[in-house]
């Protein structure tokens, strides 16, 4: 399992723009999400991008530990938020039992169906007992690249579900909404919010 050389050169190419295009506001399912833990609890981000939810995690009084797999998103990320963000691929994830809660806006969507299990295996092992787990997929019915060269997943709402009880996760709520992407294709996303079953 390796990232997608093509999507990281996407991000790695674009970072400044997704750092002056896209809102302030934090992403629509994030709160939400957050209201779920306990004062101070100790978040991972995946994917972190130009930092807009990440800086709401912190300035919530979370723990944060910022990531992204692109170089030129990190940094960005950093200057406009000081967020204290690092460099590591969802391929490079291997801490055990370390964190209350892993967010994955809008990228796991990039990992390719085949090595979605192993990510979502290392996600289930870094949570701590009852930890919770929140990603957004775009729903389609064969994965691909979209019209930005990015490798897109595209799963149906059964694939997901079953993938993630497969790797130990208690589905919790879920939502289907409509969303566009930095593609500008209008579709269906599938948000999970979960949380890890016991060993």
């Amino acid at each position: 399992m390796s990232a997608d050389a093509a999507t990281i050169a996407y991000y790695q190419a674009n970072a400044p723009h997704y750092t002056l295009s896209f809102g302030q506001a934090p992403s629509r399912h994030l709160d939400a999400f957050l209201d779920r833990l306990a004062p101070g609890a100790c978040v991972l981000e995946l994917g972190c991008g130009a930092g807009r939810d990440s800086a709401r995690i912190a300035e919530r009084g979370f723990t944060l530990d910022a990531t992204d797999g692109t170089p030129a998103m990190v940094r960005k990320a950093n200057e406009r938020f000081d967020i204290a963000a690092r460099v590591m691929r969802f391929d490079e994830l291997d801490a055990k039992k370390t964190y209350d809660a892993v967010w994955a806006h809008a990228c796991l969507l990039h990992v390719a169906r085949a090595d979605l299990p192993g990510v979502l295996a290392s996600i289930h092992a870094t949570l701590r007992e009852n930890g919770l787990h929140f990603a957004n997929y775009k729903l389609g019915s064969a994965e691909g690249r979209d019209p930005l060269g990015r490798l897109t997943n595209l799963p149906d709402e059964e694939w997901l579900e079953q993938t993630y009880r497969a790797a130990g996760f208690e589905i919790l709520a879920t939502q289907r909404y409509r969303g566009k992407g930095a593609d500008g294709i209008q579709r269906d996303w599938y948000a999970l919010t979960l949380r890890k079953e016991a060993a």
